[in-house]
């Protein structure tokens, strides 16, 4: 029959200083477990209870708890050689970064994704490494290149042509930058367009710069914008109907009360009055119904036929092959971010005022930073 081991008693003394070590989040990841094994057995836990908890075997836990009878809490702490414990081998780091990359639920744990504590622990429970602290465990997957990072999503696009209508947008961009020769029939110019909303008026959050510590109750330290909350918005909607030119890095836009299949065409007609007739354009744009000529109405392939105009689709669900999403990331950083506009009046001109600010200063270090990250293709 096992031997039953219990801890000796604690004082209230020494029990605060065990929870100390179970609650903070740095030091030791083989203290931290060894406090917590010393504490579930003053609890009046039996060997057999603990040693799932601690993801180890009876056997170490009657260790520990033996060691601490003798010892107290100079047991605790990992008693290393002299000098600076080793450094974690290319096979180690390897080791921490594969698992730290995959999910905790794959191994058999019960949560979703990983702590530095609970990463360490596991870590240090299947021997992949001695001991490791959760500041070193986080300065080894910075090295390594991994970071705590929020989940993005994602839809994968359903369309069988997929490959040839990405293939086709990625070549008129590398014809726009320079960096594929066009052939004979290939568009001279190529244009992304979409529409930008619906825009209607109420309170958008944003950021804004305030004395630390300051509050709208507060006058010594400075009153703080607040945004206005609204139930009701009955001055209708607008939408922006928006052109980037790759090659001449200039945005363009009309604001529309609709975005119909007539609107559409009249933002088209005015793109193509900034070439001459003879200089063939592509048009980079998605799925959106107006965009497309049906067997009721064909006036976008016939005019596009008719206007020496290629019009290159994005696959469903695939908008973010359209490089003028990018900019519509920053045009909402920049003018609508943190606005409360009285009229569509004032919002329209805004939005007019920003986009030739834009174009006159499309070095901005700010506006290139927002784009760059936002810029998939």
């Amino acid at each position: 029959m096992a031997e039953r081991v219990r801890v000796r008693e604690i004082s209230a003394d020494e029990g605060g200083r065990l929870l100390g070590l179970v609650r903070r989040s740095s030091g030791s990841v083989v203290t931290w477990r060894r406090a917590q094994i010393v504490l579930w057995s003053a609890q009046g836990m039996e060997v057999g209870q603990v040693a799932p908890l601690a993801f180890s075997s009876e056997d170490r836990v009657r260790e520990v708890i033996h060691n601490f009878n003798a010892d107290g809490f100079e047991s605790l702490y990992p008693r290393y050689g002299g000098g600076r414990p080793p450094r974690f081998s290319a096979a180690q780091r390897a080791e921490v970064k594969r698992i730290a990359v995959g999910r905790p639920a794959d191994r058999g744990l019960p949560f979703s994704t990983w702590s530095l504590a609970k990463l360490a622990e596991h870590l240090v429970a299947k021997g992949v490494v001695d001991d490791i602290s959760h500041e070193g465990l986080r300065v080894l997957l910075r090295d390594e290149g991994v970071s705590f990072q929020a989940m993005k999503t994602y839809k994968e696009s359903n369309d069988p042509d997929f490959e040839a209508k990405k293939d086709r947008i990625v070549t008129l961009y590398g014809i726009a930058d320079g960096k594929t020769e066009p052939e004979p029939d290939d568009p001279a110019v190529v244009i992304c367009v979409d529409e930008f909303g619906p825009l209607n008026l109420q309170p958008h959050p944003g950021k804004q710069w305030a004395p630390v510590g300051g509050s709208h109750k507060d006058p010594n330290r400075g009153p703080r914008r607040r945004r206005r909350a609204t139930y009701t918005r009955p001055h209708g909607v607008r939408h922006l109907l928006a052109a980037y030119d790759l090659a001449g890095d200039k945005l363009y836009g009309h604001m529309k009360k609709r975005k119909t299949r007539t609107q559409f065409l009249a933002f088209c007609r005015y793109l193509r009055t900034l070439y001459p007739p003879e200089v063939r354009i592509a048009i980079v744009l998605d799925n959106f119904s107006p965009h497309l000529s049906t067997r009721k109405d064909t006036r976008v392939g016939d005019w596009a036929q008719a206007n020496n105009v290629e019009l290159a689709y994005t696959p469903h669900y695939a908008s973010w092959l359209n490089r003028i999403e990018a900019h519509f990331q920053a045009l909402r950083y920049f003018c609508v971010d943190g606005t409360d506009h009285p009229s569509h009046k004032e919002q329209a001109s805004i939005i007019r005022r920003y986009i030739r600010w834009r174009n006159n200063n499309a070095a901005d270090k700010k506006l290139n930073d927002i784009v760059n990250r936002a810029n998939v293709c």
